[in-house]
């Protein structure tokens, strides 16, 4: 069955971006520490990324992000989603807008001008499809940023909350939850790495 998940790093101030984030300063100034676990060459950490990313079947971000990724900066071929585990899956990205023109036109691309519950239906559709293919349960996974994790929290449409939690406290930046609906959570697992606490939750109400 497939899933919708809701996967990011985040500080022990519960910030997932540092201060002054933008385009050129995607993570903003120090926030590449909430990543460390994620370039690390630790087994259980490369352990980790392989398993929550081969079960990808479509990831869906929102603008902010994806203008980080495809920007000059931004994703090439030493960096990108899964940091070179798994096979790269199709990308929905929820905006107001559709971009003039992609960098990374190599990679599969969605534009949703409709919303955020529309973007996760269209990525539900591709994983599906990618899981009769394969054989196996994919899921959606909505890599961020913290706004439409928090979005798709509040609207109900997670089923799975994985939180990598970096032992760093940025002191600003942008946070991962800023109030909002309440929801009960179920703790499923907890695994500590060498650079992270990784929190896995059910989204039961």
């Amino acid at each position: 069955m497939t899933r919708i998940v809701g996967d990011i790093s985040v500080s022990l101030d519960g910030l997932v971006t540092g201060p002054d984030p933008g385009p050129d300063n995607g993570m903003g100034t120090g926030g590449e520490a909430l990543h460390t676990w994620a370039f690390s060459d630790d087994p259980a950490e490369r352990r980790v990324l392989r398993e929550a990313t081969a079960r990808s079947g479509a990831v869906v971000l929102g603008r902010r992000l994806f203008d980080v990724v495809d920007g000059p900066g931004g994703w090439d071929d030493t960096r990108g989603y899964g940091a070179g585990e798994v096979a790269t899956p199709p990308f929905v990205v929820v905006t107001s807008s559709v971009p003039e023109r992609v960098r990374l036109s190599h990679l599969d691309w969605t534009f949703v001008t409709t919303g955020l519950p529309d973007a996760v239906r269209a990525a539900r559709e591709r994983a599906e499809a990618a899981s009769a293919d394969r054989g196996t349960d994919l899921d959606v996974v909505l890599m961020g940023g913290g706004a439409t994790v928090a979005s798709a929290l509040d609207a109900g449409l997670l089923d799975e909350l994985i939180l990598h939690l970096a032992p760093v406290v940025l002191g600003g930046g942008t946070p991962l939850f800023t109030g909002g609906v309440p929801r009960a959570l179920v703790q499923r697992s907890v695994r500590a790495t060498s650079n992270a606490v990784h929190l896995t939750y059910d989204v039961v109400g």
